[in-house]
């Protein structure tokens, strides 16, 4: 195992951009493997120093999120990752988790990373689950994610709030009338909510 660690640095190393390669190579592993090897695999790997070996560690505990503890590993651990595009990754493997799990059935783990400190987490959600309405149960809820993303309108972190920004942008493409009403009963008293507004209101009002 630590073999073939080595030799995926070696080749995710020369990948500068995107995710494609590593995403492929865990979901081939995920279904090559059984349950405890990938684990074994996928731990190893975020060890890794090299960035897009961890990407597919992160990844593979997408595929693998069903099992508690892993769930936890992403929202307390992953999230503290320095690199960015490991964030990127770790709101895909968030969205898998909701998608294997059910988005209605996964509600309560939802509101709980949005509620987490760490803006990393938050992010993952409002950023792994775009486009909200794309999604089940929020394509017939709308106001269902439309509140749970306005709840983070004035959030302390700027890369959360253009997440979320954009996130209200693109459901005002089907919802526009949802979107506005939203925007309505806002308070444009901060700074920070006049940012959100600005990216929410893009295709309302301009």
């Amino acid at each position: 195992m630590d073999k073939y660690i080595s030799n995926l640095e070696k080749e995710f190393s020369l990948i500068e951009n995107g995710f494609k390669e590593e995403e492929k190579r865990a979901f081939a592993d995920y279904k090559s493997n059984d349950n405890e090897y990938n684990k074994k695999l996928a731990f190893l790997a975020y060890k890794s120093n090299v960035y897009q070996v961890r990407m597919y560690g992160v990844f593979l505990f997408g595929y693998l999120s069903a099992d508690e503890k892993i769930l936890i590993f992403m929202r307390d651990e992953v999230s503290k990752d320095d690199n960015w595009r490991v964030q990127e990754v770790l709101a895909k493997a968030f969205d898998e988790f909701c998608k294997k799990n059910g988005y209605e059935n996964s509600l309560s783990i939802i509101d709980e990373w949005l509620e987490s400190g760490n803006p990393n987490t938050r992010r993952a959600v409002t950023e792994g689950l775009r486009i909200w309405t794309s999604r089940p149960y929020f394509k017939e809820n709308p106001n269902e994610a439309i509140r749970r993303i306005a709840s983070l309108k004035e959030d302390m972190s700027d890369y959360v709030r253009k997440s979320v920004g954009n996130a209200l942008r693109d459901i005002s493409k089907k919802f526009p009338e949802l979107i506005e009403a939203e925007l309505n009963s806002w308070e444009l008293a901060s700074k920070e909510i006049n940012q959100v507004y600005k990216l929410a209101s893009k295709f309302i009002y301009n």
